[in-house]
């Protein structure tokens, strides 16, 4: 059984990663839509959206494994 402080202590990691979790979506997101309007422009920098597309890239995969990690194993 767990003490007072213990679960406290949970619930505060939770919420930090819930909150880094929300921080991270609405940052891809605004990559997402960058990414889109530099698309339009016939005078885009290559290796500039390149760039951002990679951050993209990782931004997902953070969200991804902070999801797994946030969503209980449904198979547990």
């Amino acid at each position: 059984m767990m003490d007072t402080e213990t679960e406290d202590n949970i619930d505060r990691e939770l919420f930090r990663n819930m909150e880094k979790l929300r921080q991270l979506r609405i940052e891809h997101r605004d990559l997402d839509e960058v990414i889109g309007r530099l698309s339009l422009d016939m005078h885009i920098d290559e290796l500039q959206l390149k760039r951002l597309k990679k951050r993209k890239l990782v931004l997902k995969d953070q969200i991804t494994r902070l999801e797994s990690e946030l969503i209980p194993d449904l198979n547990a």
